[in-house]
């Protein structure tokens, strides 16, 4: 696994408390938000990745 250090962990950190600023402040139920804080907040990157893929945009694209 390839460890991030100084400026991209510095980059990691805004952008998850950016998807969390984002998914807290969504219109989804609070499970909904629920969930996907806990995912973001336990896989950082990954969370990060899955919110910008599936998140409340990308649910609203699809319908």
């Amino acid at each position: 696994m390839i460890a991030l250090s100084g400026i991209g962990s510095l980059i990691i950190l805004v952008l998850d408390i950016w998807a969390l600023v984002s998914i807290l402040g969504s219109a989804q139920p609070v499970t909904t938000k629920l969930l996907w804080a806990l995912v973001v907040l336990l896989l950082p990157v990954l969370g990060l990745l899955l919110w910008l893929l599936l998140g409340a945009r990308g649910a609203a694209a699809r319908m």
